[in-house]
C-alpha cells in the first residue's frame, strides 16, 4: 500500500517553470501546493478527524480496559480496532496532511517507511479484525451450542492478526524510500533564489509491473476477499435471525422464553452495529483503493496527475482516515455500555462497574457449550437476569 508520499511521485512530473542554466534544464515547483483558502480547508478537515480519532478511540480503549465486565471477546476485537485507528491517527493523518500541503516529502526516510508501513498494517489489522468479529458472531448465531471463543483464544487471534498485517506490508516498507529528484527544486513565492532540493517518498519498485502485482495482491487480500467473507457470514446471520424472529406471545410467561426474546432483540442490535462498522469501512476505503489501482494501471498526463494529486487523492485519504474516527460514535449510539462510559469520561468520572449491567452484549463469555447460562439469582431485577448468550 502506498504511503502518504504517493502524491509526490506524480507531482514531480509536472513542470511549473524551467530555466536553462549551465546546459541543465531545472524545474522549479512552488513550496506550497495550494492557495491559503484551500490549504485552510484541508487543515481544518484533517484536524477534525484527527481530534475525533484520538479522543473517541482513546475512550474506547479506556472503557474496555478499565471495566472488567467489558472484557468480552467482541469487545477485545473492538479494542484492537480502536488501537489500529489510533495508529492511523498518530502516524498517518499528520504526515499525509503535510504531504498534501507541501510539494515533495519534508520528513526523513524513516518516517517515510514508518508512515506507509503503519498505514498498511492498520488497514490490514482492521479488516482482519472485522473478519474475526464476523466469524465469532457467525459461530454464536449459526452454531449456538458449540463452545464459544475464549478470551485467551481471542488474544491469540489478535496476535496472529498483527503478525499477518506486518508480513503482508513488509514489501511496501522495504520499497518505500526517500530520493532527491534531480534538477527539481522548491521555491517560495516564485523566488528562485530561495530554492530547496525536492525529495519524494514513494515505493521504488524495480519496474511498474511489480508494483501493479503488489497493489493487486493487497487489494485482493485485505479488501475484496475479507469483505466478501464478512458479507456472506452476516448474510447467513441475518437469515437465521429473520427466521427465528417473531412476536412474543402474551401467554409465554416463562423466564426462559421471555429472556430468549430479550436476548434476540439485543443480538439484532449488536449485529446491526457490527454490520454498519464493516459497511462504513468498505465504503470509506473504496475510493482510495480505486485511485491506487487506477494510477497503477493507467497512463496519465501531467494535467491529470496534477488534478489527482492536488485534490482527489487528499479527499480520498481524508475519507479513508475518517473511518478511524466514526467507529466510537457508532459504538456510543448502538451500545448502552459505551454510551455510559463516554458520558462518565466526559464528566471526569471513573467508569464504575455498573456500566456492565445494562446490556447482554457486555456479559462475560463463560465458555459453556450451552446457548444459555443464566447468571442470576431469584432476587435480581429482570434487567440483570438476561442469559449469557455469547455477547
Amino acid at each position: 500500500m502506498d504511503g502518504p508520499g504517493l502524491e509526490s511521485e506524480g507531482r514531480i512530473n509536472k513542470t511549473i517553470s524551467s530555466l536553462t542554466s549551465h546546459k541543465r534544464n531545472l524545474t522549479y515547483l512552488p513550496y506550497y501546493q495550494h492557495s491559503l483558502p484551500v490549504a485552510a480547508i484541508y487543515i481544518i478537515s484533517y484536524l477534525f478527524i484527527f481530534t475525533l480519532c484520538m479522543v473517541g478511540n482513546s475512550l474506547v480503549c479506556f472503557i474496555v480496559l478499565k471495566n472488567s465486565r467489558m472484557r468480552t471477546v467482541t469487545n477485545l476485537f473492538i479494542l484492537n480496532l480502536a488501537i489500529s485507528d489510533l495508529l492511523v491517527g498518530i502516524f498517518c493523518v499528520p504526515t499525509t496532511l503535510v504531504d498534501n500541503l507541501i510539494t515533495g516529502w519534508p520528513f526523513s526516510n524513516g518516517i517515510c517507511k514508518m508512515s506507509g508501513l503503519v498505514q498498511g498494517m492498520s488497514v490490514s489489522s482492521s479488516v482482519f479484525t472485522l473478519v474475526a468479529i464476523a466469524v465469532d458472531r457467525f459461530r454464536c448465531i449459526i452454531y449456538p451450542f458449540k463452545s464459544k471463543l475464549s478470551l485467551l483464544k481471542a488474544l491469540n487471534t489478535i496476535a496472529v492478526i498483527w503478525v499477518l498485517a506486518i508480513i503482508i506490508m513488509c514489501p511496501s516498507a522495504v520499497m518505500l524510500t526517500v530520493v532527491q529528484i534531480e534538477d527539481h527544486y522548491m521555491v517560495y513565492n516564485d523566488n528562485q533564489s530561495l530554492a530547496y532540493p525536492l525529495y519524494s517518498c514513494y515505493e521504488a519498485w524495480p519496474n511498474s509491473e511489480m508494483r501493479k502485482v503488489y497493489t493487486t495482491v493487497l487489494f485482493a487480500h485485505i479488501y475484496v476477499a475479507p469483505l466478501i467473507l464478512i458479507m456472506v457470514m452476516y448474510g447467513r446471520i441475518g437469515v437465521k435471525l429473520y427466521r427465528s424472529s417473531g412476536p412474543v406471545s402474551k401467554h409465554r410467561v416463562e423466564n426462559h422464553e421471555c429472556c430468549s426474546a430479550a436476548v434476540s432483540r439485543r443480538k439484532v442490535k449488536v449485529i446491526k452495529m457490527l454490520i454498519l462498522v464493516a459497511l462504513l469501512f468498505m465504503l470509506s476505503w473504496l475510493p482510495l483503493w480505486t485511485l491506487m489501482l487506477f494510477t497503477d494501471y493507467t497512463k496519465l498526463d501531467d494535467d491529470q496527475i496534477d488534478l489527482l494529486t492536488g485534490y482527489i487523492f487528499p479527499s480520498a485519504h481524508w475519507l479513508a482516515f475518517s473511518n478511524s474516527s466514526v467507529n466510537p460514535i457508532i459504538y456510543g449510539y448502538f451500545n448502552e455500555n459505551f454510551k455510559r462510559g463516554f458520558q462518565a469520561a466526559f464528566k471526569f468520572q471513573v467508569c464504575s462497574e455498573e456500566i456492565g449491567h445494562h446490556e447482554v452484549y457486555s456479559e462475560k463469555v463463560t465458555g459453556s457449550t450451552s446457548g444459555f447460562s443464566p447468571p442470576w439469582n431469584g432476587s435480581a431485577p429482570y434487567s440483570q437476569r438476561l442469559p449469557n448468550y455469547c455477547w
